[in-house]
């Protein structure tokens, strides 16, 4: 049997958090700091806070989940960041406010939640924009000093760009690129594993971070020889998916050995094992098995080769 094609419609589902909200992020305009200030004052300019990785949503009367959006003017912006983060096909300007916490709500009908939770119940323009939003906060939690010369920097670019005073450097956000891959047997079973910190039980597909200097396809072999002991023969891209846990880029692949003896590394892996699809089914609805997050592109991965949806 042959490794489903990542061009097969047939088998290739949707991946989440991948833009297609039809968000346009309005990028010429994060210099323009009066179009920023027109925009902002704008009354149909709907903004959201974040903080932490979480954000508040909302069930509407009809079942569905949002993120809780207020106008621009009812806004808590004191001690908060905003970051702009683009408009819809109906020119509602969105924009993000980072605060140490999340605003208080009067009623009982809003919660925290993170993206991993929050993507699987959101539209996709709302995952589109809680995304772009989780994405900056972390960036910018994290990289207030700059690298060159160690002075505070300051925001700039509606949220997309650090600036030193001192030395006059630009710091941008900073996006990790790592592999992801589900690989495939010579008997076309798939390849899951378990990392050591994971619950007993969860499997997922292969993944790891590109190294400096190195390519996608050689991340791609180096990771499977690394954690499992493989050789790879073959690799095709999928997709990739942002990932912003802190800021990963997700590049996914099918990847298809000709050997099948597991040598796992015993730091990063602590389990892996062939399923065919039979067996996989088997250990799902036994529970013997737990699958990855829906919102995981792996299992997207999963189910092109599975032939069909996990629960």
């Amino acid at each position: 049997m042959r490794t489903p094609s990542a061009q097969d419609s047939a088998v290739r589902p949707p991946v989440p958090l991948t833009g297609t909200g039809g968000i346009d992020r309005d990028a010429g305009h994060r210099l323009d700091e009066p179009w920023l200030a027109a925009a902002w004052s704008h009354p149909t300019t709907r903004v959201f806070v974040v903080s932490g990785g979480q954000a508040l949503v909302e069930e509407t009367d009809d079942g569905r989940t949002e993120l809780v959006m207020m106008p621009s003017f009812d806004a808590p912006l004191t001690e908060a960041h905003r970051y702009y983060l683009g408009s819809d096909a109906d020119g509602v300007r969105y924009f993000a406010l980072q605060k140490d916490a999340l605003p208080g709500r009067m009623d009982d009908l809003a919660r925290p939640a993170g993206l991993r939770e929050a993507a699987g119940l959101l539209s996709e323009r709302d995952n589109e924009l809680m995304v772009h939003a989780v994405a900056l906060e972390n960036w910018q939690r994290m990289h207030r000093f700059c690298s060159r010369c160690g002075e505070r920097t300051v925001i700039a670019a509606a949220g997309h760009v650090r600036r030193c005073p001192a030395c006059g450097a630009e710091h941008y956000p900073r996006t990790d690129p790592a592999v992801i891959m589900l690989v495939t047997d010579e008997e076309d079973r798939a390849l899951l594993a378990r990392q050591l910190h994971w619950p007993k039980g969860r499997f997922s597909t292969l993944a790891g971070f590109v190294e400096p200097g190195e390519s996608v396809e050689q991340a791609v072999a180096r990771e499977v020889a690394e954690e499992v002991g493989l050789t790879v023969v073959e690799s095709e891209y999928v997709a990739s998916q942002p990932w912003p846990f802190p800021s990963s880029l997700m590049l996914a692949f099918l990847t298809r050995t000709a050997d099948s003896e597991l040598r796992v590394d015993g730091e990063e892996i602590d389990e892996a094992r062939w399923f065919s699809r039979d067996a996989f089914r088997a250990a799902l609805e036994s529970g013997e098995v737990l699958p990855p997050y829906q919102v995981s592109i792996a299992a997207r991965l999963i189910e092109m080769w599975y032939g069909k949806p996990l629960a």
